[in-house]
């Protein structure tokens, strides 16, 4: 019997919005639909951004200000639950059992706990269930200032040893200028030293997520370093996960050599 990859799907904040400020069940769904259709092949982890996106959308903490970042702690702290319930609800519709991990940067540096969050993915997996993953931002702040939770996936995949890192945003990948500036922008579909696509970042801010081009690139060099393959995928194309790996589409892989 040929043994499964593994690969870890980071899914952003505007993927899981799908633009809006709520978080969209039908997105949920298709992820869950394609995660049921990779099975075979993949063992699965997820890494999921959007709780503060999910605290928003109820009505009891509209007054709350993203200003300072205790608030958006607080935000977080309230959406988590609800968001991992959501995940519950739809993935276990279609028969898809899921665990809720939160981790820090902290649990990577140290090593008996690197080997505790190590040897729990793998117990997860091999009691059939998907971890879903998020920093735990009551105690943390990395990925809620920078990154929505771009960097932490890397980690992850790194610890897991992972085959594929998978990140699932708003745009195709890396092009050679902002494309939302500059429709002649060219998409970049490989790369092997992230040194040379860097000077193409331009941020913008769209309001949801934290996570821009330079936090995914930091997160392709940590992957690249440890000889893991990432790939950048727009989530608003049909089938993102599954046409990915099929080549159905243009995107951005990060690969060695």
């Amino acid at each position: 019997m040929q043994q499964k990859q593994k690969m870890v799907i980071k899914v952003g904040t505007s993927t899981l919005t799908n633009g809006s400020n709520r978080i969209s069940y039908a997105t949920i769904e298709n992820l869950a639909r394609q995660v049921l259709s990779v099975r075979e092949d993949y063992d699965i982890i997820l890494v999921s951004s959007g709780a503060i996106a999910t605290a928003r959308q109820f009505g009891e903490v509209h007054q709350i200000s993203t200003a300072q970042i205790e608030s958006k702690q607080a935000l977080a702290a309230i959406g988590q639950p609800k968001l991992i319930r959501i995940f519950d609800e739809v993935f276990g519709s279609l028969g898809l059992q899921v665990a809720q991990c939160l981790l820090t940067y902290r649990d990577f540096d140290n090593e008996t706990a690197k080997e505790n969050v190590k040897n729990t993915l793998h117990k997860l997996l091999e009691f059939g269930y998907i971890p879903i993953i998020n920093e735990n931002d009551t105690v943390a702040v990395d990925e809620i200032v920078f990154g929505d939770n771009d960097k932490l996936s890397a980690y992850v995949a790194i610890i897991s040893e992972a085959d594929l890192l998978m990140l699932v945003t708003d745009i195709d990948g890396i092009y050679t200028q902002n494309p939302h500036l500059h429709p002649e922008a060219e998409l970049v579909e490989r790369v092997s030293d992230t040194d040379s696509v860097k000077a193409f970042i331009d941020e913008r801010d769209n309001g949801l997520g934290t996570g821009g081009m330079t936090s995914k690139v930091y997160a392709a060099e940590l992957c690249l370093r440890h000889g893991l393959e990432m790939r950048i995928v727009n989530g608003k194309q049909p089938g993102f996960i599954v046409g990915a790996l099929a080549g159905a589409f243009r995107h951005t892989r990060f690969l060695g050599g």
